[in-house]
């Protein structure tokens, strides 16, 4: 394989109000402002040196312009569009310049039809890890992964796995055995990008490592106060799947993001992928409560890369789009 695709790095994503978006993203969850635009917001987290990891783009309707993934090289964006060239997959380069803090970057719609772009350079930004008096709402620390619906996780799976070099740390399974759900990453962490069965393509959540779960906790009450209590879809709970303890979140404009802390380690090579039931109520929740039903049905539409309208969506192949115990 000639690039090395190391870890998700950014989301460029849709918003419809730029002053509502910064009351929610900065004002209460604790996002650091790096730079706004009349038409952007580029934010990041307390523990990242770059720019941003999330940019929000003001449109007339939520979407999703594109994933991002950061690569070791510049020059390994020509490897990979030579591989997606092989592959008979058209990409679109944005050369250095076009996007604010960003070098040359590569984007590609992926077999699932989801936007994804690689790029290797990235303005620095100062690194506010210790700068403890800025913390404040959730004290968001970085990107952490990607969560998306599709209408066949075993071939997306497949593709990131078998194409890009992604390993795979834990998946659902019907009783049949078919793949539900799949969690892969390229950092030695639980995920970069995860698959879910669903109507798609579509982004279900982009997610947000915390220092702490009381960090969760204090944001709850944060947004409680300051009157976004209807914005919590889902938790505060742990994960029986990945261990992690979390949060749901929707935006003024539904985007859902979830704050995520305490996952584990999957960096040794004789790591197996760890099964889960999908009728298991401790695979979503280890508390065992169930997620509503919102969870499984909504979710924000992609762009395409080349014209920038709404991907069709296809129904899921598995016919089962919840657990059984979800009511």
């Amino acid at each position: 394989m000639d690039f090395n695709i190391i870890r998700v790095a950014r989301v460029v994503m849709n918003v419809t109000d730029l002053e509502k978006a910064k009351a929610f993203y900065v004002d209460a969850l604790g996002f650091v402002e790096t730079e706004r635009d009349d038409e952007h917001l580029y934010l990041r987290g307390l523990e990242e040196h770059v720019h941003h990891s999330l940019v929000l783009k003001k449109a007339d309707k939520p979407g999703v312009q594109s994933i991002g993934y950061k690569v070791m090289t510049d020059e390994q964006l020509d490897a990979l569009d030579r591989f997606f060239e092989k592959k008979g997959m058209k990409t679109r380069w944005l050369k250095q310049g076009t996007q604010r803090a960003l070098g040359r970057g590569l984007r590609v719609q992926d077999p699932s039809g989801l936007p994804l772009e690689f790029f290797a350079e990235m303005e620095a930004a100062e690194r506010l890890l210790q700068r403890y008096d800025l913390y404040h709402g959730a004290r968001i620390q970085r990107i952490d992964h990607v969560n998306c619906m599709v209408p066949d996780v075993e071939a997306a799976q497949s593709f990131y796995m078998n194409e890009l070099g992604f390993k795979c740390s834990e998946y659902t399974a019907t009783e049949d055995n078919r793949v539900w759900a799949a969690w892969l990453h390229r950092k030695p962490t639980v995920h970069d990008h995860a698959f879910m069965n669903g109507k798609g393509p579509r982004l279900h959540h982009v997610g947000f490592a915390l220092s702490d779960p009381m960090s969760v906790i204090h944001c709850c009450d944060v947004l409680a106060s300051m009157g976004y209590a209807h914005s919590i879809e889902r938790g505060p709970g742990r994960h029986g799947l990945s261990n992690a303890f979390f949060l749901y979140l929707r935006d003024p404009d539904g985007n859902r993001i979830e704050l995520y802390t305490g996952d584990y380690l999957t960096s040794d090579p004789d790591f197996k992928p760890i099964r889960w039931d999908l009728n298991d109520p401790r695979r979503a929740t280890f508390w065992g409560h169930a997620a509503p039903d919102s969870w499984f049905n909504e979710a924000t539409e992609v762009l395409d890369v080349h014209s920038s309208m709404e991907r069709p969506q296809s129904e899921p192949i598995l016919q089962q789009h919840k657990p059984d115990f979800v009511t």
